[in-house]
């Protein structure tokens, strides 16, 4: 009941953020979607930084970290950190003078004035809209989970138990259905009546919220295992392979073989039942291979994605300034490392954290999203257990928020003013449009997260490598003026078929290290995209001496 106390304050708190924040909106869609182009630099920032930790980076680091050790950091923040703060300095000081210069709102309307082609806006819609929505499920998904792992015992007379083994929901926990429920409408609320600006004021607040109680909750679990040392120690003698990125035939994997023991004991209860009341075969136990050299390089091409998150390219056009970016660039590496260092230490110690003579993670602990939630519960106390869950709802709700407004925004830009007329509306008919596509968006992402569909570290590679394979189309079109029409376009549907297609290959994201010819699938998909686009381009007929001039003009 404490924790759920605490989650009930947090959220009323950021309410009130919100209510608050949309006491300065200013009635213009401008200001809706771009909060007036006005946001400074410690505001973007935070709404950079907070939009782009995610889930993904919380939750699904520290159970990567659990399933496959601590190169989970390497892979992923160490190449973000680089990455990242390249993408803003190259592209997204770019993208801003261009939007500021001739009024986008999204980046459709960028490359349709680039590329000469209103037709690419409807190609480009649905595969932007289509890799959001996975993007949008790892929020709601973590969110649901978090809150349900959280609340056990909150309402024992109201909601029942269930599930059997290690991973049973215990009675009284807020249901996922509800707890992600929950979420979906609070964010609702602060986007639907904040517009960008209340988005930037929540983003700033939820990141500060989740890397301050991060923080102390790492430090608080490290002290309850006996200092980061002696965890490690731990982790070193029973499960040497996850402080490496290699495994060995000498390394003993205590935590493998304690889950299959569970296994076996599953599958013996599962054969001896008759056929039509077996239900579901357990899951296999996933066995550590290790990383090898180059499925960790190729990892490199996962962080491009930024260059293309439709959110991101919002946040780039509310900068006041292309100063604004400066503390952006040099500080965004500097919190990747505060808040992963942490959650996948954290993932780690979990595989062979002992307290009392049992595992803190009992084998056969079948849900990597559920570890770190696992560990505050049992580690720490129901407040500070509190405390943390609602930071990593902070976390999951500064990307939900900015990913729920800029759909909003290209439906309502891109496809309603663009194909109506802009003149037709008044700008309280494109809030109120925009508005409406976003309440629609939100129910459709509750209702697909009830499916549950996958990991939420292997969901957000497959979408963050549909969107790393379109970065080429965003760099030639900032840097190369012999960047065509057609090229763009087959840039846009070799990248869009060859991520089907992998993505096909894989079972649909079933097998969460599913490898392409030793590598992650994305580095196929954008050396593909690359050259069509290149080799396209070189065949077709130049853009125009106007477009060139627009946008590559010569300085005099």
């Amino acid at each position: 009941m404490t924790q759920f106390i605490i989650i009930c304050v947090y959220l009323s708190l950021l309410l009130i953020l919100g209510v608050v924040t949309s006491r300065m909106f200013k009635g213009t869609a401008a200001d809706y979607f771009l909060a007036s182009r006005g946001i400074g630099s410690f505001l973007l920032l935070m709404s950079l930084f907070g939009t782009t930790m995610t889930a993904f980076a919380l939750v699904g680091s520290t159970g990567e970290s659990f399933r496959e050790g601590i190169g989970v950091y390497g892979m992923m923040a160490s190449w973000s950190g680089i990455v990242h703060s390249a993408c803003f300095f190259l592209v997204g000081i770019k993208l801003w003078s261009f939007g500021k210069r001739f009024g986008y709102t999204t980046q459709i309307e960028f490359f349709r004035d680039r590329f000469e082609s209103d037709k690419l806006g409807i190609v480009l819609f649905p595969i932007l809209v289509g890799l959001i929505v996975p993007y949008l499920l790892i929020g709601v998904m973590a969110a649901g989970v978090t809150i349900e792992r959280s609340t056990g015992g909150a309402f024992p007379n109201i909601f029942a138990g269930h599930g059997v083994g290690p991973a049973a929901i215990p009675a009284g926990a807020i249901p996922f259905w509800l707890g992600s429920a929950g979420i979906c409408l609070v964010v609702l609320i602060y986007v639907f009546f904040g517009g960008v600006r209340g988005t930037a004021w929540a983003n700033a607040f939820q990141t500060i919220v989740f890397i301050v109680l991060g923080i102390v909750t790492f430090s608080v679990i490290s002290d309850k295992l006996g200092g980061a040392k002696a965890a490690t120690e731990m982790v070193l003698k029973d499960n040497p392979h996850v402080m490496r990125r290699t495994v060995r035939e000498d390394d003993p994997l205590t935590r493998y073989h304690g889950d299959q023991k569970v296994y076996q004991k599953k599958m013996t209860a599962w054969e001896s039942k008759p056929e039509d009341e077996r239900g579901p075969k357990p899951d296999e136990v996933h066995k550590p291979e290790g990383i090898s050299p180059l499925h960790f390089l190729s990892y490199m091409f996962i962080p491009l994605s930024v260059g293309m998150f439709p959110h991101i390219f919002q946040h780039w056009l509310t900068a006041k300034s292309a100063k604004s970016f400066k503390l952006s660039v040099i500080a965004h590496p500097l919190l990747i490392m505060l808040v992963w260092v942490p959650c996948v230490l954290i993932g780690a110690w979990a595989t062979s954290a002992v307290i009392e003579g049992k595992p803190v993670i009992p084998y056969g602990f079948s849900n990597p999203n559920a570890v770190l939630v696992k560990m505050v519960s049992t580690l720490t106390s129901d407040g500070l257990g509190g405390l943390l869950t609602a930071g990593i709802l902070a976390a999951i709700m500064s990307s939900l928020d900015s990913q729920f407004l800029c759909i909003g925004s290209m439906f309502t830009n891109d496809i309603v003013a663009h194909y109506a007329g802009r003149d037709r509306f008044t700008d309280q008919q494109k809030v109120l449009c925009g508005r409406v596509f976003v309440v629609l968006i939100v129910a459709g992402t509750y209702a697909l997260a009830q499916l549950r569909p996958g990991s939420v570290f292997t969901l957000g590679v497959w979408c963050f490598s549909g969107f790393a394979s379109l970065f080429p189309l965003v760099f030639a079109a900032v840097y190369w003026k012999r960047a065509t029409r057609a090229g763009a376009y087959a840039c846009v549907l070799t990248a869009a078929a060859c991520w089907w297609w992998l993505f096909a290959k894989s079972g649909y994201g079933a097998g969460a290290q599913f490898l392409f010819m030793g590598m992650m699938p994305v580095a196929t998909i954008v050396g593909a995209s690359t050259a069509a686009l290149i080799l396209v381009s070189l065949a077709t007929k130049p853009p125009s001496a106007e477009t060139v001039e627009r946008f590559f003009p010569r300085r005099k």
